[in-house]
């Protein structure tokens, strides 16, 4: 039996294909379509998703259910010792606070760790890379969560709205707010940051909105996450819920910014995207954490 597994969620934007190949599983999160309830990745193509999204159609989340995840687990714990399950924020979704009571009876506890990632998106992709690298360096499933945990604040990423549909939909800002931005062609600016997504700035135009997040993300590189970007610890990470040309070229522009540095760009998942409507663009990066003994930074 192989010691450490690591299971997430498909807020992660990690794929089925690329779970296989990093050796990980990630668990299908439900969302609704209507009264149709569908899995990302399993029952619904993106290209349909934004589809129906963009027709207006009513699309909701939703957590898995306690079955589906414990049925999971029970066929991870038959090939692993013990498992770290990372899902998305408890910001965010009640998820992790369902799998950490179920984590705590038989036969889960001591078995089954649970992390607060404080993280979606690319974000929890990066953290996912981070624990699989902290298995190969032989730290414990317990030290692993732990320091996965101390190191989630450091942090941020950034995403430009191309559409107020979704925002007012979710009940982000009112109907009045939507209509008068539209008019003024306003692209707001979103903030994520350990489970909060607030408003950042609102910008005229996508250009704008674009200019702002690299200008944004340059002083958090300069100043908030300075001493980690000074010894080359920072990860600079993409996101998009766009066609691949506008991400594309959205890459480009990014590469020019921060030429020293290399660029993971993921499609933002659907359970993200459908509150940030199609079209959307992102920018941020995440610190490698922190390991035991390690001078304090």
């Amino acid at each position: 039996m192989k010691k450490i597994g690591i299971i997430t969620d498909s807020h992660s934007s990690i794929t089925q294909d690329e779970a296989e190949r990093l050796g990980i599983w990630v668990l299908p999160m439900p969302f609704y379509i209507g009264e149709q309830c569908c899995y990302e990745g399993i029952s619904l193509t993106r290209q349909e998703f934004f589809e129906k999204l963009n027709l207006g159609v009513d699309i909701t989340t939703s957590q898995p259910s306690p079955a589906d995840v414990m049925s999971l687990w029970d066929r991870a714990l038959e090939e692993w010792e013990k498992v770290l399950y990372i899902p998305i924020s408890s910001g965010l979704s009640g998820s992790y606070a369902t799998a950490l009571s179920m984590a705590q009876e038989e036969p889960y506890t001591g078995r089954v760790l649970v992390v607060d990632s404080g993280r979606v998106s690319t974000l929890l992709h990066r953290m996912v890379l981070d624990a699989l690298e902290l298995v190969k360096e032989g730290y414990s499933a317990e030290e692993i969560r732990d320091i996965l945990e101390k190191s989630r604040d450091k942090m941020v990423i950034y995403i430009g709205v191309q559409t107020l549909e979704n925002l007012k939909r979710g009940g982000r800002i009112t109907p009045a707010a939507a209509a008068l931005g539209t008019i003024l062609n306003i692209k707001p600016v979103l903030q994520f940051d350990v489970g909060t997504l607030d408003v950042y700035k609102k910008c005229r135009g996508f250009a704008k909105t674009k200019k702002t997040m690299l200008e944004a993300m340059a002083h958090d590189l300069e100043n908030r996450f300075g001493p980690w970007h000074d010894k080359g610890q920072v990860y600079l990470l993409a996101a998009s819920s766009a066609p691949q040309e506008d991400t594309e070229q959205w890459i480009r522009e990014i590469r020019e910014m921060f030429p020293q540095m290399e660029v993971m760009c993921d499609d933002l998942s659907l359970g993200v995207s459908c509150h940030i409507g199609y079209g959307g663009l992102g920018i941020g990066c995440s610190c490698r954490p922190k390991r035991p003994g390690e001078g304090c930074r």
